[in-house]
């Protein structure tokens, strides 16, 4: 190695990416298509590590939003990351990473999160698993027999993009959604515009499906009613006569799953992702929180990664909100890490926090009411990135 240093990936780049992509995550996609696609992150979220000329490491960053309590919080997505094979083990990932977390501070994203190749790398780093990624599968012909018949389904395109992302809007906010990811408007409308996608709108809700291997796929299924979920379902089974089973992406308690007069296979696949907070005063301020919940709480945060997180706060919950504000050292404050803050925030029992040492001290009284004001559904994502 001669001097390792950290760039913004630029065009004349993308060749020298795509080979440490290809002996990182084997062959695979189209690269033209790849290319196209990475010079749309060319805008300080294209991030790589040179060694001299060489370019060794590189990772992207997604604009994304994501619902906490049922509230539009800006996260940065990490995804692409990969380190050519010689270069392992020597710190190169560490170094690539931090400097993502200082870029995801300069865009302005209160959180980032990602779904790990490795959790030693990015544990040493901040983040702790936050959810899952649930894939469930369910008989067509059960589906197909759910009935909704009185509720008009049209089919979707392009043109409904912003819809969609209404419609999801009113459903997570009334659910008090926590995980699934806001996409771009530009990737709503590729999403609705290939033509291996089927998309199906009602007034209140749509789902996207698509062929997989001889059964049927359910990308998203957004519904604000019954007999809106019902209809959009069946909608999905009426094709039982080819495909036997659904793959759905849905969440545990989704309505489907009471709807459904047999239960999904018992053959659940899980993804877990990792969250980190890159600003806790603003991740706390976007989040939404259970109404009628109020807590206040002195905080000790030592994140040295993130320095500005570093201190004494005051947690203050109420009316649905929070605020971390600087505060005066207490002996009864709860000292946690930046792990320990993303599991926290996430949701995860403070008592789980605790057994594994991620959060100390703080007076016994806090916790309970740490985890009404942290807890509520389930995280979740819908999407791989």
């Amino acid at each position: 190695m001669t001097e390792l240093r950290v760039v913004d990936v630029v065009e004349e780049h993308l060749d020298a990416v795509w080979e440490v992509r290809i002996r990182s995550f084997g062959p695979g996609g189209d690269r033209d298509e790849w290319k196209k696609n990475a010079l749309t992150f060319m805008d300080g979220r294209f991030i790589g590590v040179v060694d001299g000329e060489q370019l060794v490491a590189a990772a992207r960053i997604w604009p994304f939003e994501q619902w906490w309590g049922g509230r539009r919080v800006p996260m940065g997505g990490v995804a692409g990351v990969v380190v050519s094979p010689e270069y392992r083990g020597r710190g190169v990932g560490s170094l690539m990473m931090r400097a993502v977390l200082q870029r995801c501070a300069d865009k302005g994203y209160p959180l980032t999160a990602l779904y790990p190749a490795t959790t030693v790398l990015y544990r040493h780093l901040g983040y702790e698993f936050a959810g899952n990624r649930y894939k469930f599968s369910f008989q067509a012909a059960d589906l197909r027999s759910l009935g909704g018949k009185g509720t008009a389904v049209r089919k979707a395109g392009r043109d409904d993009a912003d819809l969609f992302l209404e419609l999801t809007g009113k459903n997570h906010e009334a659910r008090r959604s926590s995980g699934p990811l806001i996409w771009p408007r530009t990737e709503v409308e590729s999403w609705l515009g290939e033509e291996d996608n089927f998309a199906y709108v009602a007034d209140d809700g749509f789902v996207v499906y698509n062929w997989s291997d001889g059964d049927l796929a359910v990308d998203e299924l957004m519904a604000g009613s019954e007999e809106t979920a019902r209809a959009l379902w069946a909608t999905v089974g009426s094709g039982s006569s080819i495909a036997k089973s659904v793959q759905a992406y849905c969440p545990p308690f989704d309505p489907i799953h009471l709807l459904a007069e047999h239960e999904a296979d018992g053959d659940t696949r899980i993804n877990r992702w990792m969250l980190r907070l890159i600003d806790a005063p603003a991740a706390i301020a976007t989040r939404g929180f259970p109404d009628g919940v109020v807590l206040e709480a002195d905080l000790r945060i030592d994140d040295p990664d993130l320095t500005a997180n570093t201190g004494d706060w005051r947690l203050s919950v109420a009316n649905g909100s929070g605020t971390l504000t600087p505060a005066e050292a207490s002996d009864d404050a709860l000292r946690v890490g930046p792990r320990g803050l993303a599991a926290l925030y996430a949701g995860t029992p403070v008592a789980a926090l605790r057994g594994a040492g991620l959060i100390t001290g703080g007076a016994a009284a806090t916790d309970s009411g740490l985890d009404a004001v942290f807890g509520g559904p389930t995280p979740y994502m819908l999407d791989y990135f």
